[in-house]
């Protein structure tokens, strides 16, 4: 049980600083649709976007944990990065997206489809990161 409880933990810190840190990178080179770190309330709730994302960031952390945690050396760096860039962003251009009113997989905009596995892939590493901390500090108690 407690490794899924840190899983969701390091997914919600991934996208805080992995996540929303290549974002604010990417607000820096270029206009982008909402700034990073977001402040802005959701609904129904009423949450920051920003911890919105991180909530999500946090369940998607679950199951790419499981998906990764019995490998080494690049294969858990590179499924960490493939699985953060495909999963997130595939529920994001064709569910999340239309459900809010918003193009169904972006329009193909070929902008926002890589710039969305960009960030999920860095938030996958993040995820990686966070788990081989956890992991490491486990082994050592």
């Amino acid at each position: 049980m407690a490794q899924w409880i840190k899983a969701f933990i390091g997914g919600f810190l991934a996208t805080l600083i992995f996540h929303q840190g290549v974002y604010f990178l990417m607000a820096q080179a270029a206009p982008v649709p909402a700034p990073p770190f977001n402040m802005a309330p959701t609904e129904p709730l009423g949450i920051p976007a920003v911890f919105s994302l991180a909530f999500w960031g946090g369940v998607w952390g679950i199951p790419i944990w499981a998906l990764i945690r019995n490998l080494f050396g690049g294969r858990y760096w590179l499924r960490a990065a493939v699985l953060g860039a495909l999963g997130p962003t595939a529920v994001f251009l064709f569910v999340v997206s239309p459900l809010k009113g918003g193009a169904f997989a972006a329009g193909w905009d070929p902008k926002i489809i890589i710039a969305g596995l960009i960030l999920n892939a860095a938030w996958g590493i993040g995820l990686a990161l966070f788990m081989k901390f956890a992991h490491a500090r486990e082994l050592t108690a």
